[in-house]
């Protein structure tokens, strides 16, 4: 299976962005979906996930602030993210969930700074 993320950017504190994962996995939407993000120096850390159900988890860093969805007819899953702060800023990244199962894609690059 591979992953695509894309949406990353520059973008000051307080901003927002909105990535996205495109998987081409067969049954996508039999999967939970996770994003996860490395920072520099840091080990990968997951973010959120969401059921097929449409059911949602996230990392305390994460409450409040971001918004994970998914649309299994795209196979896509996406991560809103609001309020953005310089501890955002990390390569994120698409797997499943709990369990990362598949092979990492390259990820999508989120900078956060004035």
């Amino acid at each position: 299976v591979q992953t695509v993320e894309s949406g990353g950017g520059l973008v000051e504190p307080g901003g927002s962005l909105k990535v996205s994962c495109v998987a081409s996995a067969n049954f996508f939407s039999d999967y939970t979906m996770g994003w996860y993000r490395q920072a520099p120096g840091k080990q990968r850390e997951f973010v959120a996930r969401i059921t097929s159900a449409g059911i949602t988890n996230y990392a305390d860093s994460a409450k409040g602030r971001f918004t994970i969805s998914r649309d299994n007819a795209k196979k896509t899953v996406n991560l809103q993210m609001n309020s953005l702060k310089p501890e955002d800023t990390a390569v994120y990244y698409c797997n499943t969930a709990p369990s990362t199962v598949w092979d990492w894609g390259q990820g999508t690059q989120v900078t956060v700074s004035s």
